[in-house]
């Protein structure tokens, strides 16, 4: 477990979890808070034994954006300085070669919105609620939304959840596609804990080419797009994953992959 202030780090085996850890102010971003979860993310980033990322939030809040209580205020204390790169956390939780889940367990808005939205996957509490927020406070926002947000539910509701900020529950977020599962408040540990565990039950061979080809095909027209990933694919069906994977379909058993 790496050492921060803010959050915490915990890495067992292919999974990491990052939990936002302010609970006495409902998990609210600071300066401190984006230049560690940055930091955090880019270790995570680096490691190739991890395969999973979840990031949550502790207590009963993810995080309710930015703590306002501390916008402003000047610090002497280099550790609550955060640069321009640090606000690249979404872009990171985006490319990274892990998969990247959102464990929304209460609040999320603004800043954290954000943040969510750069994940492959979101799951939420039923209580969970959401808010883009940011004309509230007379900004017009941080941390990559108006890139992602339309990616996930189309560009006229993205633009609707900007402009009119009103805070919506779990089941709508479902609805708009922002998140992928809504589990009941108590069982939620338990569900992302299953969720995780499909996951890294899967080829990790498999697994990382298809976050990697997800980021590849934003970036390039689909021609070359699949030229890529005939060629790639090839490679991943001709290698020892995909030959046991074969081999445990036939014989009716689950894939045992090293």
């Amino acid at each position: 477990m790496s050492e921060f202030g803010t959050i915490l780090l915990e890495v067992e085996g292919p999974l990491a979890r990052l939990v936002l850890n302010r609970p006495e102010a409902r998990n609210g971003m600071t300066s401190r808070m984006v230049r560690e979860t940055h930091e955090a993310v880019c270790q995570v980033a680096g490691n190739p034994d991890i395969r999973v990322l979840v990031l949550t939030g502790a207590g009963r809040s993810f995080c309710p954006g930015a703590d306002l209580n501390s916008v402003g205020k000047p610090s002497d204390d280099p550790l609550e300085y955060a640069d321009s790169v640090h606000f690249q956390v979404p872009a990171v939780l985006h490319t990274m070669p892990q998969l990247t889940i959102a464990a929304v367990n209460g609040p999320c808005a603004g800043a954290a919105f954000g943040w969510v939205c750069g994940c492959d996957i979101r799951v939420s509490t039923a209580s969970a609620m959401f808010n883009t927020a940011f004309l509230n406070v007379a900004v017009a926002g941080d941390m990559g939304v108006p890139w992602s947000l339309p990616r996930l539910v189309g560009g006229a509701k993205a633009r609707e959840l900007s402009f009119f900020t009103e805070k919506f529950d779990a089941e709508e977020a479902r609805r708009i596609g922002l998140v992928a599962r809504v589990y009941s408040d108590e069982t939620f540990a338990d569900e992302v804990d299953g969720l995780v565990e499909e996951f890294l039950e899967r080829s990790p061979t498999a697994l990382h080419f298809m976050k990697a080809h997800y980021v590849a095909a934003e970036n390039m027209p689909m021609d070359s797009y699949v030229a890529l990933e005939t060629e790639r694919h090839g490679d991943i069906a001709a290698g020892k994953h995909a030959r046991e994977a074969f081999s445990a379909f036939v014989e009716k058993r689950k894939p045992n992959f090293s």
